[in-house]
């Protein structure tokens, strides 16, 4: 467990995810990436080797002048989960690369959205692995 929890570092998460997709993402949607209302960041939770799953979560944080609580983001998980610049399994294939090995991943789900705050929205990302 704690080879796997040492892999995903900050540095590493913004390799799998660096911040300009989601001005990508707004591009793509809006055709202008300033009227995105957040910014994804993606973090890694936990390894629970019991569940054969690693646990990732992926950020919104709302953007200066912009309104997060406003925005639709509780369809976002099924939006996400289809969008090529998003590429959830594109991320998970490369999260199966960087375990090298260790565990093997299976497949991704994205999970519904939470609320933490007016400011922060999290869609969770959960990995079986074998």
């Amino acid at each position: 467990m704690q080879q796997i929890n040492g892999i995903f570092t900050e540095e590493a998460l913004t390799g799998l995810f660096p911040p300009d997709r989601a001005d990508n993402f707004f591009d793509a949607l809006y055709g202008d990436a300033s009227e995105g209302a957040y910014d994804i960041v993606l973090k890694y939770v936990t390894f629970v080797p019991d569940e054969k799953k690693i646990h990732f979560e992926l950020h919104l944080m709302q953007r200066l002048g912009k309104c997060l609580a406003c925005n639709l983001t509780y369809g976002l998980p099924e939006v996400f989960s289809r969008h090529p610049i998003i590429n959830v399994k594109a991320l998970v294939e490369d999260i199966d690369k960087m375990l090298d090995g260790k565990v093997r991943c299976k497949e991704g789900i994205l999970k519904n959205t939470r609320s933490i705050s007016s400011e922060l929205h999290v869609i969770p990302l959960v990995i079986t692995v074998e």
